[in-house]
């Protein structure tokens, strides 16, 4: 074997010129602060829009956050032409209610019926199509737009999402995966275009939504070692087995998105196209998706617009989808609505500012949770509100005597009572979850399925940078007392600012919306009506 030396191969000043070139480059790259160059201005007409949005999908899962769990080049290519963000949320970690507030631009607590799982979505809530088709669009999608829910009922002729693009379908490489050929779909959208007409195209993928073919993962080449086990699921083969199936679905959309890009690059439209890359929610696993905690609403998110978005960029600033809404009108030049305005803020000028980094630290976010299975006896939600800082997590649960993941047991078909832990519907049916059910009563596994499945308490409260994964509540911390006061305060704040039911006086009114798509099971009574000897019927207004 021949060695080679650095002085064999430069002489000295030329290795020192090619070391001080190498850290200036390296201290640019890590000055988040520094501000990019912005673009040259250019008067390409107005922009069109691509929202590819992924079904349950947490942050950080996404190569260009530096995980080795999945690879997306082409999540990461979007980020690497605009701006990847650190802090992106969702109004709601369930999928139906999550794409309204998206569609509407508002929290699910202002959109009735439509900030539920399941139900309708009420006409009179305008959604970011139809305002862009009005002013000049052409609109279209594929896949799941909104969904799942009954629109029609609502009034709507067509999904809010706008009109579906389906013609085209493929062999998907393993079960489970969605035969929608998405970037077919796509193209034809494009080839019905009227020329000269801007396009909006929302990409809904189904993928990694829940089930997953066992062991894809593996046969695609990944390692059990490359899995990222959050800090909330025990470090087992069988979760390590179940997060590596869940990236090769996420990988999948990513290579429809990668089709995409290239055929808008191939078309000389990605320049003037706003490409959009994120999810509705979070993961299919314990303790994330239909949960309030980071990996339930905590989304990836990259947004690019070449002719006008500085490049290369890293923002930490706190977003929540409802703000991409607003920034989409702005952008295009479209009006919003008057009546039922949008409560999200634009964040065009922060797109476009060139500025990295944290720009202001004082912005936050909320979430909302009501129902999202049917998982408790006659169909009752469980009621969460949150508030999201740059540090710390609020969780209010205003039903706490309700069991989080869904009642234990429930009865089968032929009215007879399940066995104990058949229940837990808020939590998709896995691997990792039948896997924390076996091993309950292991003192190493135990408190992970606790953690899951218990009753919490009404107020919880996490130190977001010690603690991503939720783990130590400190709401009762005498040290932490000031801090939840004002949390409580700000998040109390809010929701009255803003008519939410549960702090109006109105919060028996989510129990009345009903739930149109899925099946409704049925559970026994709970402990909590059974002390109070109320009825049957009197259960929703306890």
């Amino acid at each position: 074997m021949t060695i080679f030396s650095m002085n064999s191969l430069f002489s000295k000043p030329v290795f020192l010129l090619l070391i001080t070139l190498s850290l200036s480059a390296c201290d640019k790259f890590l000055n988040r602060n520094e501000k990019a160059e912005t673009p040259p201005a250019k008067d390409l007409g107005r922009p069109n829009i691509l929202i590819a949005i992924s079904d349950d999908q947490s942050y950080p899962y996404a190569s260009a956050y530096g995980s080795s769990t999945v690879s997306t080049p082409a999540f990461d290519k979007v980020a690497a032409s605009g701006v990847l963000f650190t802090n992106a949320f969702v109004s709601s970690p369930g999928c139906s209610p999550s794409r309204a507030a998206f569609l509407t631009g508002r929290y699910p607590w202002q959109i009735e019926e439509a900030g539920t799982h399941g139900s309708s979505f009420p006409a009179k809530y305008a959604v970011f199509p139809d305002l862009l088709e009005e002013s000049g669009y052409f609109v279209g999608f594929t896949g799941k737009g909104w969904s799942p829910g009954d629109y029609e009922i609502s009034g709507r002729s067509r999904n809010p999402a706008g009109n579906s693009f389906e013609k085209f379908e493929t062999k998907p490489p393993y079960d489970h995966i969605n035969n929608n050929d998405y970037a077919a779909n796509f193209e034809y959208f494009l080839s019905q275009r009227p020329k000269g007409q801007p396009f909006y195209f929302w990409y809904g993928a189904t993928e990694p939504h829940r089930d997953f073919e066992y062991g894809i993962g593996l046969k695609e080449g990944k390692k059990l070692t490359e899995a990222e086990v959050p800090g909330f699921l025990p470090d087992a083969d069988t979760i390590r087995n179940d997060i590596l199936d869940y990236a090769v679905e996420i990988e999948y959309f990513d290579k429809h998105l990668g089709r995409m890009l290239n055929l808008l690059d191939d078309l000389g439209e990605l320049e003037n196209t706003i490409v959009l890359v994120t999810s509705d929610n979070g993961m299919a696993f314990p303790r994330a998706k239909a949960n309030l905690f980071e990996y339930g609403f905590h989304v990836p998110m990259a947004v690019a617009w070449p002719a006008k978005i500085p490049a290369n960029r890293t923002i930490q600033d706190i977003v929540n989808l409802i703000d991409i809404t607003p920034t989409i009108l702005e952008a295009t030049g479209t009006s919003g609505p008057k009546k039922f305005p949008m409560t999200g803020e634009s964040i065009l000028p922060m797109l476009t500012s060139g500025e990295s980094g944290l720009i202001d630290s004082s912005r936050v976010t909320y979430s909302a949770r009501e129902r999202h299975s049917s998982s408790r006896f006659q169909n009752l939600t469980y009621p969460q509100r949150a508030l999201r800082t740059q540090k710390y997590l609020y969780i209010r649960n205003f039903k706490p005597e309700r069991w989080p993941a869904g009642a234990p047991q429930k009865y089968d078909s032929a009215e007879v009572l399940g066995p104990e832990f058949g229940g837990y519907h808020d939590i998709d049916a896995s691997p990792s979850l039948d896997y924390l059910i076996a091993h309950q009563n292991d003192p190493q596994v135990g408190p992970y399925f606790h953690q899951a499945v218990n009753h919490r308490p009404a107020e919880e409260l996490y130190d977001i940078q010690e603690d991503p994964s939720c783990i130590v509540n400190l709401a009762k911390a005498p040290d932490y007392q000031e801090i939840l006061m004002e949390m409580r305060a700000q998040l109390g704040g809010f929701l009255m600012k803003t008519e939410d039911p549960r702090v109006t006086g109105q919060g028996d009114i989510w129990e009345s919306y009903p739930r149109l798509r899925g099946s409704i099971r049925r559970f026994p009574v709970p402990e909590w009506a059974q002390e109070k000897n109320v009825s049957e019927d009197q259960i929703r207004l306890q």
